[in-house]
């Protein structure tokens, strides 16, 4: 008495005992996997879907505006004949990744663009510093304009990283080109004084790199307008305007020293009236 009996199990029984167990859950995780994997590939295919739907809404909204505007002429104020037929590639290509959003805040780009550049046009026709065509845009302009704004919109769709980067880069491009064309059509219609960007020497108006105080003031106005379009068509968070409006002092500061150094020794950097 008092000894404690020991129970004994054959190894072989718990061998296989364990092994029933290991295999049913591998069958469970096998199931599992099998299952993500058929959610994966179901989300896979329904993103996919949905983009190329917004690709065929992109080819019947674009096409149908350009055709509208050309049998009515209403684009005639705005751009030429290859400037629309380029400019409904380009609403394509913004479409097809971005949506409406994205194709509606390049339009508030061409809209705001349209009305600074067309600001004292006579007096700047006068002193020959107007754009040429009265403003209204060609191919060159369409995608000097927005060429890395579709660059940006295409990446925003196809690259493995994260598109809420490109779409920042999007909405900084556009910002970037309007701070630029404000600065520029205001400094030439209203700035009192111009002055070299890289030697601070004063210059007539209309001279490339020269900036003032007044186109400086409206290039910032530009961006934060264009920074707040992506904001309210939910491309970009809210402290994306300010990197907007940055990004376009930086960038149009940059622009006006290339200007200054080598626009008129390389007659490749102007996009100006090169097609009809």
């Amino acid at each position: 008495g008092g000894r404690g009996m020991a129970l004994r199990v054959p190894s072989a029984a718990i061998h296989a005992t364990e092994g029933r167990i290991s295999h049913g859950s591998s069958r469970r995780t096998s199931t599992s996997r099998g299952a993500q994997m058929a959610i994966e590939g179901t989300g896979i295919y329904i993103g996919a879907g949905l983009y190329a739907g917004q690709w065929k809404t992109g080819v019947v909204v674009n096409s149908g505006l350009a055709a509208i505007m050309f049998v009515t002429k209403k684009y005639k104020s705005a751009l030429t004949g290859a400037g629309l037929i380029h400019a409904c590639i380009l609403g394509i290509l913004l479409w097809g990744p971005l949506g409406a959003a994205g194709w509606g805040t390049c339009f508030m780009y061409l809209v705001f663009g349209s009305m600074v550049t067309k600001v004292k046009m006579a007096e700047k026709e006068a002193m020959g510093i107007a754009e040429g065509r009265g403003g209204r845009r060609g191919p060159e302009n369409v995608w000097g304009s927005a060429a890395t704004a579709a660059i940006c919109a295409l990446m925003s769709q196809l690259s493995p990283w994260d598109s809420a980067l490109f779409k920042l880069a999007f909405v900084a491009s556009l910002a970037t080109k309007l701070s630029d064309t404000c600065g520029s059509e205001i400094g030439k219609a209203y700035g009192k004084t111009t002055y070299l960007i890289t030697t601070m020497e004063k210059v007539p108006p209309g001279t490339e790199g020269a900036i003032s105080v007044e186109g400086t003031v409206a290039g910032v106005v530009g961006s934060v307008l264009l920074g707040l379009c992506g904001l309210a068509a939910n491309l970009i968070p809210p402290i994306g305007v300010w990197i907007c409006v940055l990004a376009a002092f930086v960038g149009t500061n940059c622009e006006s020293v290339i200007g200054a150094v080598f626009q008129n020794k390389y007659s490749w950097l102007t996009n100006e009236n090169k097609y009809s």
